[in-house]
């Protein structure tokens, strides 16, 4: 609860702005505390009928657990490339580098009424589409599609169950360049909660965003 509270302090009074980072939701706890934290934020900003991010990272230190804070509102497109940025900023320090220290993104858990995070230190963005592989793919309407074929949600972990065992394709989980962050992390969570038992089957650490 602590960590909340140090959010909406930060929001609501830092750079004299009285604004919020309007956080993603969720019904479930990843990683409910993180130690040795700095906060970054990026918040959701309008100019005319353009959609920008702006981030703050003046607290940031290379050497801890970074804790990105996110408006649900940003779209992927605008989003990844501030994220992308930041990750190979911490990946390629060299003189302060901690190789424990993880990046992870902020969210409310809206059960168990807490804050609560997701680690994304191995996750590696690509803006393109993937070249081979199972595509699981996540549209910007919250549609799953595996190599193009409509899934339910509930339905997706039987599906993927019912690939071939003798496929040697990686998953590579894609997402709509106009999905919400929001709703990303939702998928996110969703993403991690799959069990991958299929032979020969893995999952990429790299996500595709186009």
């Amino acid at each position: 609860m602590k960590y909340f509270t140090l959010i909406v302090l930060f929001t609501l009074f830092s750079c004299g702005n009285k604004e919020a980072v309007l956080l993603p939701k969720a019904n479930t706890t990843i990683v409910k505390n993180v130690a040795d934290l700095s906060p970054i934020y990026i918040f959701f900003r309008t100019k005319g009928k353009d959609t920008l991010a702006e981030v703050n990272r003046k607290n940031s230190i290379i050497s801890t657990n970074w804790i990105l804070n996110i408006d649900k509102r940003l779209p992927l497109r605008i989003a990844i490339p501030e994220i992308m940025k930041l990750q190979q900023k911490k990946r390629e320090e060299k003189a302060h580098k901690n190789e424990k220290a993880e990046n992870y993104y902020s969210y409310a858990d809206t059960i168990g009424k807490n804050l609560a995070f997701i680690p994304f230190t191995n996750v590696y963005y690509k803006l393109e589409k993937p070249k081979s592989g199972i595509v699981v793919f996540f549209t910007k309407n919250n549609e799953i599609l595996v190599d193009n074929i409509v899934v339910k949600q509930e339905e997706l972990q039987a599906y993927l169950n019912k690939l071939p065992s003798t496929t040697s394709n990686k998953y590579l989980f894609c997402f709509a360049k106009e999905l919400s962050f929001g709703n990303y992390l939702q998928n996110e969570i969703l993403i991690r909660s799959l069990k991958f038992q299929t032979s020969g089957l893995g999952v990429d650490n790299q996500e595709f965003v186009y």
